[in-house]
């Protein structure tokens, strides 16, 4: 049996800000999913996020959720947006 020494590591997509939160979209190594960590965009770059939301399959889905749930948008996609 052999053990790979390749360690995997989530890696930073974008950030942006949208109403009173800022977000930073991750993506794993090999971008089966991706999550966003959401601050109040009042905290400090160093603090410990807000929340960190659930795993999204793509950077759209992800964006769009947070367009919704935090930015308060109101597009065609929000009421699919799982609270």
């Amino acid at each position: 049996m052999s053990t790979s020494n390749t360690a995997l590591a989530d890696y930073l997509t974008s950030e942006g800000i949208g109403g009173n939160f800022r977000y930073e979209l991750w993506s794993t190594d090999d971008n089966s999913y991706y999550y966003l960590k959401v601050w109040s965009s009042e905290a400090s770059p160093k603090s410990n996020p807000y929340t960190t939301t659930r795993a999204f399959t793509s950077t759209s889905e992800a964006l769009i959720y947070f367009d919704c749930k935090y930015d308060k948008k109101n597009l065609p996609e929000c009421p699919n947006v799982q609270e």
